[in-house]
């Protein structure tokens, strides 16, 4: 799928092709053979070969997209792509140095900046995508947990459920003597994170971190423990946790293999929030300025070229390849092309489950960044009160909004995106109540939003 031509017409002239026979022309005839055009203005770039990380999951798609359309070479980019085995080794090649940049949890660059687990200076200049996950639980939870859950007209399930619906069932688990054992894929992810949220907005208790118990399970009322994504469905079969959070395909494989329910999605958690980002060090960007801004090019028109629907069914052929995310087609396009199935057989339309553009999705918004900053202080993996300016300062050397822009500006000027599309913005998106709760978040009152929380610690202003 890579370009093959560069110039837009090239023009053979039939006279040019000799008969075998006495050297005689064929008649005054051209073919035209039309090439893709590319109005790129290539950067003089530092480092060509690069070697980027991922893991299988949908939301990995901007990188196989902008390998596999050409959106790379188009900058004089030559990239191989690498699937990795968990977040941790993720995050351990960027820093050194064994990957020049990867598809990483959100919550990864922003921990290591704040000091929580390996600490590393890691910049992102490129958001992945909005949405993408959901919370599933096996059939035996959730045949126990529909009894509580309303239903609408055609008998079907209300969306979206809240964790009220599971409360009986975690009472009945503490009853019978059993810990109410959930997955999420890593400490500092948004899974980590919405599941929490979802599950104290009930008054469920999903366990507080601090420096002698780094599960965060002081006083759970469910013990939340990681698992790899690609092994959640296994590891839910089994037995060994009654329900996860985790992106697709692997919400969408436990209805496929007919083990577990989706529940909720992290849409209704929180609309169009933000999922992952791609990651370089601060040392690679800074030594590397004009590769970071091609890098960033590709990726957002990979995101533009995403968000046509007509290229949805596309993209889910080639990610199902299996040097990508490697799950069936069907599997995959049950949340990749507008709709995600819940109980079996209960297919709805959820035209933006996945967002890779649209609503300035490829933008490093401070406030994003912000708010796993809370997630962290109000869980305990920050274990001391911040100031306010402390939550703006510490984003502001993590996400990288100039160097997006200057991507986006070089882009408008190639007419790959209209102008309309650079958001005028100081990087902190409108105050909204769009949570499942209706919390309201502000980015520029941390503290505040912290504190309105019945669960989780809180802070003097």
């Amino acid at each position: 799928m890579k370009h093959l031509f560069k110039k837009s017409t090239y023009i053979l002239p039939a006279a040019m092709l000799l008969f075998a026979c006495g050297g005689k022309t064929a008649k005054k005839e051209t073919t035209t053979v039309e090439a893709k055009t590319s109005t790129t203005k290539t950067l003089a770039i530092e480092k060509p070969q690069l070697t980027f990380g991922f893991i299988k999951l949908t939301d990995m798609a901007p990188l196989a997209i902008a390998k596999e359309k050409g959106f790379f070479e188009d900058e004089g980019l030559f990239v191989s792509v690498e699937a990795q085995s968990n977040w941790k080794n993720v995050l351990d090649r960027v820093i050194d140095g064994q990957l020049d940049g990867s598809h990483m949890l959100a919550g990864q660059p922003i921990a290591a900046g704040a000091g929580f687990g390996r600490q590393a200076k890691l910049v992102t200049a490129f958001s992945m995508d909005l949405n993408g996950n959901a919370i599933t639980v096996s059939n035996d939870v959730w045949s126990k947990m529909k009894p509580n859950v309303p239903v609408g007209g055609d008998g079907k399930p209300l969306h979206p459920i809240k964790a009220d619906a599971l409360k009986p069932v975690i009472t009945d688990y503490k009853n019978a003597g059993k810990a109410f054992k959930m997955g999420m894929v890593f400490p500092v992810s948004t899974h980590n994170y919405e599941i929490r949220y979802w599950l104290a907005a009930a008054g469920i208790h999903p366990g507080m971190y601090t420096a002698e118990n780094v599960q965060g399970q002081i006083d759970a009322e469910v013990l939340l423990s990681v698992t790899p994504p690609p092994q959640m469905p296994a590891t839910l079969e089994a037995g060994t946790i009654y329900g996860y959070c985790v992106g697709e395909p692997w919400n969408q494989q436990a209805v496929f293999k007919g083990i577990g329910v989706p529940v909720v999605t992290n849409y209704d958690i929180w609309k169009n929030n933000p999922e992952k980002v791609f990651v370089m060090t601060e040392k690679f960007v800074n030594e590397n300025p004009n590769t970071a801004i091609a890098v960033t090019k590709a990726l957002i028109r990979a995101g533009k070229w995403l968000d046509e629907p007509s290229n949805r069914k596309e993209a889910v052929e080639i990610l199902s390849m299996s040097q990508y995310v490697g799950a069936p087609v069907e599997v995959l396009a049950n949340s990749m092309t507008g709709t995600f199935e819940f109980e079996k057989g209960d297919k709805r339309n959820m035209e933006d489950f996945n967002v890779f553009y649209k609503y300035n999705a490829t933008y490093p918004f401070y406030s994003d960044g912000i708010w796993f900053l809370t997630q962290m202080r109000r869980w305990g993996q920050i274990p001391d009160a911040k100031t306010a300016d402390w939550y703006s300062s510490t984003i502001k050397d993590i996400y990288r909004p100039d160097i997006w822009k200057k991507a986006a500006d070089l882009l408008v000027e190639e007419g790959n995106i209209p102008a309309t599309d650079i958001p005028a913005t100081d990087g902190y998106k409108p105050a909204t109540a769009d949570f499942i709760d209706g919390t309201t978040y502000d980015a520029k009152d941390p503290i505040g939003y912290i504190n309105s929380f019945k669960i989780g610690n809180k802070d003097k202003k």
